[in-house]
């Protein structure tokens, strides 16, 4: 496809209609909504969830727009808080090319919009398919390898093209407006690694979504911004933060070829990387009644990346440090044969058994010809027998996907306590058939106790 990259993904983005949206790529997207809405439902378990939503409710004091599961805020409270909600508890989607968490970003923003507008189901999935293509297509466009050489993390410098994409489709940009919207969210690009190991990483992601609300609704008043943001040869994107990016890879085959097909969802709260340990360790236990007092040793071997950030955390601290522990997590599921949320509570983590046997009976070590996929664990017995899985490909991933069952179970599973039953239902019916919703504000509502009670 000829034309400058940014251009091109604006007029894709302006243009986009559900007509354009293969049968695979409409249920994708309900599954990432469906699953973002499991997350952010889960996130009011978050750690540091109190910290995020009085930063949230310290923005403006209007009460315009609803935060999922709970009450109403500002624009762009409710935008920066659903953002953190949905990555609160690390168990959120992600495209592996790029290492990037894509819904804490594009969801909200759709979501608040959507309602304002009084925009259909259809409106909303159509802004959704949007907002994640573009994202993937411009992390891809990036030359991944090259951009995290030099620190750079995915959803605070991606994230705001998406979210403003996404707005941007909804409010019915022109491909001019939306090219300018992009120079404007390539303008509030940021975030490093220098904040892994910090909830500091989940920050960038609902301040992408919050910097491309800002992007667009900016670029709607005519703002002045460069429509080259991407390959401006003096602070462009590409130049910038890598070597000048590989462009075919942020707009080849566009509307042909769908990367947000590539988007993984988790069926189990823990790091993206570690998703392949948790199938195989899971193939391990639905062969075989593994005795945990009968372990002698675990080792899981993980992609370079994988180890360098989640196999050196044998003693962790706190939930955050479990939840990115290989060691952690990898004895627990042993000994209980299940992950969510309960088995990362501090009753759980700190029990002195656990701590041991992560510590002791847990190694980890890498491989640096495995990809990012790739995991394998091999369980050692104290009678000398080996069980062992390679996982090529974690659950959630592509090649092994989540049944749309196991995205509504999910979501059932963190809503349940925090929405009523009914509402509950109403919402899985909602999604499955999002193109038949004559309009957003419906499914907001049931997303928010607050606005419920208050109609009734």
């Amino acid at each position: 496809m000829a034309g400058e990259a940014t251009q091109v993904l604006a007029q894709f983005a302006a243009t986009l209609s559900y007509d354009d949206l293969p049968p695979k790529v409409r249920e994708h997207c309900k599954d990432l909504l469906l699953d973002a809405l499991a997350c952010a439902l889960a996130g009011h378990q978050g750690e540091e969830t109190h910290q995020m939503a009085a930063l949230a409710g310290a923005l403006a004091l209007s009460d315009e727009a609803s935060v999922i599961g709970g009450g109403r805020l500002s624009l762009a409270g409710a935008t920066l808080l659903n953002g953190y909600l949905i990555t609160a508890t690390t168990m959120c989607d992600v495209h592996r090319a790029t290492m990037t968490h894509v819904t804490p970003e594009v969801i909200p923003p759709s979501l608040a919009i959507a309602d304002e507008n009084g925009n259909s189901g259809r409106d909303l999935m159509v802004a959704i398919a949007a907002g994640c293509e573009v994202t993937t297509r411009i992390g891809n466009g990036m030359d991944y390898p090259e951009f995290r050489k030099r620190g750079w993390h995915g959803p605070g410098v991606f994230g705001p093209f998406g979210a403003a994409a996404a707005v941007g489709r909804l409010k019915g940009f022109d491909a001019e407006t939306m090219a300018r919207a992009f120079g404007l969210a390539g303008s509030q690009a940021a975030g490093t690694f220098a904040a892994w190991g910090t909830p500091t990483v989940k920050f960038h992601q609902c301040r992408g979504a919050l910097s491309g609300l800002m992007a667009a609704l900016l670029a709607e008043q005519k703002f002045v911004a460069t429509r080259e943001f991407l390959t401006a040869k003096d602070g462009g994107l590409f130049n910038t933060y890598a070597s000048g990016g590989k462009v075919e890879l942020a707009i080849g085959d566009l509307g042909k070829r769908w990367e947000l097909e590539q988007i993984a969802l988790r069926l189990w709260p823990s790091a993206s990387l570690m998703q392949g340990m948790n199938t195989a360790l899971f193939d391990i236990l639905a062969k075989q009644a593994i005795d945990p007092a009968k372990i002698k040793t675990v080792r899981v071997t993980l992609p370079q990346m994988g180890y360098d950030m989640h196999g050196k955390l044998a003693v962790y601290k706190g939930k955050f440090e479990a939840l990115i522990s290989a060691h952690y997590t990898a004895a627990v599921i042993l000994h209980d044969r299940s992950l969510t949320l309960a088995e990362f509570e501090p009753a759980r983590y700190d029990d002195p058994k656990l701590r041991k046997f992560a510590e002791h009976h847990v190694t980890a070590q890498a491989d640096p010809s495995m990809n990012l996929l790739q995991t394998a664990v091999d369980v050692e017995m104290a009678d000398g027998t080996v069980h062992k899985v390679k996982s090529d490909y974690p659950k959630g991933s592509l090649e092994n996907p989540l049944s749309r069952k196991e995205v509504e179970d999910k979501f059932r599973v963190y809503a349940k306590g925090r929405l009523s039953p009914s509402a509950i239902d109403e919402i899985v019916a909602a999604v499955n058939t999002l193109e038949q919703l004559p309009s957003v504000s419906a499914l907001v509502d049931m997303l928010s106790p607050a606005k419920r009670r208050d109609a009734a």
